[in-house]
């Protein structure tokens, strides 16, 4: 039985290299729950397997992470030698159009894109169609060293972009709630209505389109 630790590990991974897959990379997602915005996926790959926890010191699901430690992991990620990644990003149309399960997976599947890989740990309790080998683990942003590094890829990244959002729908405040459906941004929808980037498949957003 798996017992909660503090960070994640390489355990994983070394399974799979022990098995023969000699590339393995982890994949995560950020903002499958929000009412606005894509959502992002971010895929880790492992180059070299001398890589240690170490090279990351605090690295861990980004959800345990303070903002400015998440900016200040993202870099040294992007930066380290022996890690590959790749980020995938799925609009709030395409959203609408295929639900935002098959979304998650449309975005981990771009955050492949480029990538040559023997085996994926994915987080969560899904897998793709694509033809690879694949272990799903649930909460493996917590558990597992890749997906905890994608896991802060996608969210710093989603992040950056709702920020961005905010400079052209300023009244409804994405810097600050990131399109999560918290009381402020609730108050905002139901003053100014739904913006462009609003899901409008999502319950709360359509109850407010048809008020």
């Amino acid at each position: 039985m798996w017992r909660m630790t503090k960070y994640p590990s390489l355990k994983e991974e070394k399974k799979l290299w022990r098995r023969g897959y000699k590339v393995v990379a982890g994949l995560d997602e950020a903002g499958r729950g929000p009412l606005a915005g894509p959502v992002v996926a971010a895929a880790v790959m492992i180059k070299n397997q001398r890589v240690k926890i170490e090279d990351l010191p605090g690295a861990r699901d980004s959800k345990q992470l303070t903002q400015r430690q998440r900016e200040k992991l993202y870099e040294a990620i992007v930066k380290h030698p022996d890690l590959r990644w790749g980020i995938g990003i799925v609009s709030e149309k395409v959203i609408d159009k295929i639900n935002i399960l098959e979304a998650a997976k449309l975005a981990m599947v771009k955050a492949l894109k480029r990538m040559k890989v023997d085996c994926l740990i994915l987080d969560g309790n899904m897998k793709l169609a694509l033809p690879l080998a694949q272990k799903p683990i649930v909460k493996g942003d917590q558990k597992v060293f890749s997906c905890a590094a994608a896991s802060i890829l996608a969210k710093v990244t989603r992040d950056r972009i709702m920020r961005r959002y905010h400079k052209k729908y300023s009244p409804y405040r994405f810097d600050l709630h990131k399109g999560y459906g918290t009381r402020l941004h609730l108050r905002m929808l139901r003053k100014h209505k739904p913006c462009p980037i609003h899901r409008r498949s999502f319950r709360p957003v359509q109850a407010l389109e048809k008020v």
